[in-house]
């Protein structure tokens, strides 16, 4: 008799806790239209307890149509994507408990017109100007293809020209300004005239230069590139101080490229004959990144190229020559330079340091 009775308090139990739990979920159900008045298929609808921030996700059907069970009674916010693109939100959809019936019919051309017909004039201004800024910055975008394009092919004066149209359409953005310096330099130096070629280039710094005022603090490798590209205009130009001091401000601005930087400074004054400039410039290129192989077979040339002769004809290099060399050789010791590097260790009388660079025998492919 005990036992029985315990089964049925239980039963009774489990019978009074039943309905109370599936009270708090229900059914919601609905259609989604799309602006176009027609049913939107694969539309996302994420809905987000209030409360609780419980979300759930709904999807519509190949008729528009979205249906979920076990959603808790609550207040929601509600969102509504297509194609990743948001295109309605709400707050305060209520999904009742019980029987009720919760239907979320969301017609967007609908609600769109209501929201305009409830926006205020700046509003509607608002909207506009963000309109017209989007269909801009399209063009923009599409005109900067078209440039890349042309000069990918060498229609330098081609892309020059849909640069200039660019920057005269929109006058404050760095990358139209590079872009059209880019495009204005290596059309100069196609020129054949000596002064076309100059005029050219001369362009070219004034476009970089208003590049540079145009750069945020926040791009320091937009304004290393920048300075970069203004320094081989110069060096083109003739301007060898102009150039090592745009190289210089590169690698100030942009310290994680400044040995790209220095070496670029170092290959210029190397061709000018400046070598204790190029050699102090190399330096720079090593301290920046001591892995730059080539910096040391550069500096090696350059101080090679201080190098004196006894009377018996002996070369006497200065001294970090052969250290120089065989750096290179340790950091690349199949490198372009190799048997340059080696040949000019022989012609002062230096040793192949031989330990430097020792290869490892290449595992066998499996």
């Amino acid at each position: 008799m005990k036992r029985l009775s315990m089964l049925v308090v239980t039963a009774a139990f489990i019978a009074l806790l039943a309905p109370a739990a599936w009270a708090q979920l229900a059914t919601v159900k609905g259609t989604v239209i799309g602006a176009d008045g027609k049913p939107l298929v694969g539309a996302v609808v994420e809905m987000v307890d209030k409360s609780t921030g419980h979300k759930y996700t709904l999807k519509s059907d190949k008729h528009g149509n979205i249906f979920s069970i076990g959603i808790a009674f609550g207040s929601y916010d509600v969102t509504v994507t297509s194609n990743g693109q948001p295109v309605f939100s709400a707050q305060g959809f209520r999904v009742a408990g019980g029987d009720a019936e919760n239907t979320m019919d969301i017609d967007i051309a609908k609600e769109q017109k209501k929201a305009a017909a409830e926006m205020t004039p700046e509003q509607k201004k608002a909207i506009e100007q963000q309109s017209n800024e989007r269909n801009k910055i399209k063009g923009l975008n599409d005109m900067l293809a078209q440039a890349k394009a042309a000069s990918d092919a060498g229609n330098y004066d081609q892309a020059k020209q849909i640069m200039t149209q660019a920057t005269t359409l929109d006058p404050n953005r760095e990358i139209l300004w590079f872009n059209l310096a880019e495009a204005q330099r290596n059309s100069a130096l196609k020129a054949t005239d000596p002064a076309e070629k100059k005029t050219g280039l001369e362009a070219a710094v004034d476009s970089y230069n208003k590049a540079l005022k145009l750069v945020p603090n926040t791009k320091p490798d937009v304004m290393g590139a920048i300075y970069n590209q203004m320094g081989e205009a110069y060096s083109k130009m003739g301007n060898l101080d102009l150039a090592v001091k745009s190289y210089d401000s590169a690698a100030e601005s942009d310290l994680p490229n400044a040995g790209k930087y220095y070496f670029n400074e170092g290959a210029i004054l190397t061709n000018a004959g400046k070598y204790d400039l190029a050699i102090a410039a190399f330096d720079k290129t090593i301290q920046a990144d001591p892995t730059k192989a080539d910096a040391y077979y550069q500096k090696g040339v350059n101080l090679l190229g201080k190098a004196t002769t006894k009377p018996d004809g002996t070369m006497v290099a200065p001294e970090g020559t052969a250290e120089a060399f065989n750096k290179y050789l340790e950091l690349a010791p199949t490198g372009p330079y190799a048997d340059s590097a080696k040949q000019m260790l022989s012609m002062i009388g230096a040793k192949v340091e031989t330990s430097f660079g020792k290869q490892k025998t290449p595992p066998k492919k499996k």
